[in-house]
């Protein structure tokens, strides 16, 4: 089963949710937490891991080759990004904005743009005691982070068999590489916060995952802060509120030095077998 756990906005909670949910489950399940927010990956501060295997991992850009080239200027023509232009005397390839969609390669007459590989991050795997846990994160300046995101599942698609629980701990907000993270996903969990920008951006990411046709349910952290404007809106909705996690001076704590929640706090582990209950329950084709 792949369960994601998102939010609308960064801050909420994803990280600690993520990765106290995956150890917990992995006790007593096949579990595989992959860290998908490409860009500032930290799942890993949380775990006491070892790292067993790390690939780099690449995309395709074109590179121009003035050999045989016309200056056709069919190549700016197909290109939706702008990544390729073609001026009076040469054609420029701007990797950055380019999608890796072979248009302007593919539909060259004098093959002049053929596809060349551009390092753009690592991937990397390692055991938590009873966790498998795989990380990737974006080389500086890479701009685009789709192509890691989907790589890294197919990964996890072809490494992990089916009856294993994969978690995705996705990146924040509604943006691209949120969609990506998502769109397989079986069921998304959505964590916010009980205040006005919590709420704002919750609605935005329920709105987004109903666009998706996802099955969604929402985990509230620092529950007692705020208002009761979200539980309500999920009520209102027929959305499931899973689990509440509460508001408190000792998980700040706890996780301002990297550690764990579960085993330290009962009212966080009382919280995250209710959610297992949940997923288990829809594993087994209970409604939502």
């Amino acid at each position: 089963m792949k369960i994601a756990i998102a939010s609308g906005k960064g801050g909420t909670g994803k990280t600690t949710l993520s990765t106290n949910l995956g150890s917990f489950l992995a006790k007593n399940n096949n579990v595989v937490l992959v860290d998908l927010d490409v860009e500032e990956p930290n799942s890993g501060l949380f775990l006491k891991s070892t790292l067993i295997e790390k690939y780099d991992k690449f995309r395709m850009v074109p590179e121009w080759n003035p050999t045989n080239c016309t200056l056709c200027g069919n190549c700016q023509k197909v290109c939706n990004f702008h990544a390729v232009i073609t001026l009076k005397t040469k054609v420029m390839v701007f990797p950055q904005l380019c999608h890796g969609c072979y248009a302007c390669s593919e539909l060259c007459p004098t093959n002049s743009l053929p596809m060349k590989q551009e390092k753009m991050g690592e991937m990397r795997l390692f055991k938590a005691d009873k966790l498998d846990f795989i990380e990737s994160r974006l080389d500086i300046g890479q701009e685009q982070a789709v192509p890691l995101i989907s790589q890294t599942l197919e990964f996890v698609d072809e490494k992990y068999p089916k009856d294993t629980i994969k978690l995705f701990d996705s990146p924040p907000g509604t943006s691209c590489p949120v969609i990506e993270a998502t769109k397989d996903a079986d069921f998304v969990i959505l964590i916010t916060e009980p205040t006005p920008f919590g709420f704002h951006d919750l609605k935005l990411a329920i709105d987004t995952m109903k666009v998706l046709k996802k099955e969604i349910g929402v985990v509230v952290n620092r529950h007692g802060i705020g208002n009761n404007d979200v539980i309500d809106y999920c009520e209102k909705e027929n959305i499931p509120v899973i689990a509440t996690i509460p508001n408190d001076r000792h998980i700040a704590e706890l996780y301002s030095r990297g550690e764990l929640l579960y085993d330290k706090i009962p009212e966080v582990k009382i919280e995250l077998e209710k959610i297992s209950k949940f997923i288990k329950n829809i594993n087994a084709g209970g409604q939502v």
